[in-house]
């Protein structure tokens, strides 16, 4: 959503962009006001693998939305 604070990425994206880096781009879809939307994608958006047992990560969406570039 559009002004979200918050966006959650789980365990297995996270560990599935560790193991092939150069191939995984996330792809963030961020729902507008009026039904619109808009596509960010962040390349190697990761560094570390999540502690054990966690599911899910929580992150700033602002920051992530900053991060993003287009398509190549």
């Amino acid at each position: 959503m559009s002004g979200a604070a918050a966006m959650a990425v789980t365990r297995n994206e996270i560990l599935y962009s560790l193991n092939e880096p150069g191939d995984y781009i996330l792809g963030i879809v961020e729902c507008l006001d009026g039904g619109g939307h808009r596509v960010h994608y962040v390349r190697e958006p990761f560094r570390r693998e999540p502690d054990f047992g966690v599911t899910s990560v929580s992150y700033d969406f602002p920051e992530w939305i900053s991060k993003a570039k287009p398509p190549r």
